[in-house]
C-alpha cells in the first residue's frame, strides 16, 4: 500500500491537536501585562506541548519519507501513536489549569511515555517490514534518544508526586534532546 493517505491523515490529526490546544488559551481578565500572570502555567504547558507535537510531526515526517510502503499493521500502529498524541491537549489543559499539580503532571508524563512507546512500536514495525538494511534502519541505528526518552518519562512520573518541577524539568530535557537537529535520516537519504 502507498503511504500518502497515512501521511495526510497523520498531518491532519496533529494539526487539529495543535488547534485544539490553542483554543484552550483564554483571554485574560484584564488589559495589562499583570493580567497574564495567572495564565503563565497555562501558556507554559501549551508551549511545551506545542514543541512536543512539533517534534512528533517532524520525526514522523522524516520516518515516513524513507518508508516505501505501509500495511495494515503499520496503519494500526500509526493510529496507536495518534491515540496517545490525541490526549496531549487534554493533559496539557489539565496540567496548566492546575498549575502543574502532581497528578496532572504525572498523567501528562504518562501520555508522553505512551506516545514514546507507540512511536517506537511504529518505527520498529516499519523497520521489520522493510528489512534491517532499509534506509530507516540505517538512519535509526542504536537510537539512543528513542531509548532514553521513555526512561526519563518513567523517572519523571513518580517525581511529579515528590516535586512537580523535577518532573517538568525532565519533560523539558527530553524535548530539548529532540529539538537538537537530528540529521540521521537526511544523512542516509543524501548518501
Amino acid at each position: 500500500m502507498g503511504k500518502a493517505r497515512l501521511e495526510a491523515f497523520s498531518d491532519g490529526v496533529i494539526a487539529i491537536l495543535i488547534t485544539i490546544m490553542v483554543l484552550e488559551l483564554h483571554v485574560p481578565e484584564g488589559d495589562t501585562l499583570a493580567a497574564l500572570r495567572p495564565l503563565v502555567p497555562v501558556i507554559a504547558s501549551y508551549v511545551l506541548s506545542f514543541v512536543y507535537l512539533g517534534i512528533y510531526w517532524n520525526n514522523h515526517h522524516h520516518m515516513l519519507h524513507v518508508t516505501e510502503r505501509v500495511d495494515g499493521a503499520i496503519l494500526w500502529a500509526n493510529l496507536h501513536l495518534l491515540f496517545w498524541l490525541s490526549l496531549v491537549p487534554f493533559t496539557t489543559s489539565w496540567m496548566g489549569e492546575h498549575h502543574f499539580a502532581a497528578t496532572p503532571t504525572a498523567v501528562y508524563g504518562g501520555v508522553l511515555f505512551m506516545a514514546g512507546v507507540a512511536y517506537k512500536v511504529l518505527q520498529s514495525l516499519i523497520i521489520r517490514r522493510q528489512g534491517p538494511h532499509s534506509l530507516l534502519a540505517k538512519a535509526v541505528g542504536r537510537d539512543w534518544k528513542g531509548k532514553m526518552s521513555p526512561v526519563l518519562y518513567a523517572i519523571a512520573i513518580p517525581c511529579a508526586f515528590v516535586n512537580q518541577w523535577i518532573a517538568g524539568g525532565l519533560y523539558i530535557a527530553v524535548a530539548i534532546m529532540w529539538l537538537i537537529p537530528d540529521r540521521r535520516i537526511e544523512r542516509v537519504v543524501s548518501a
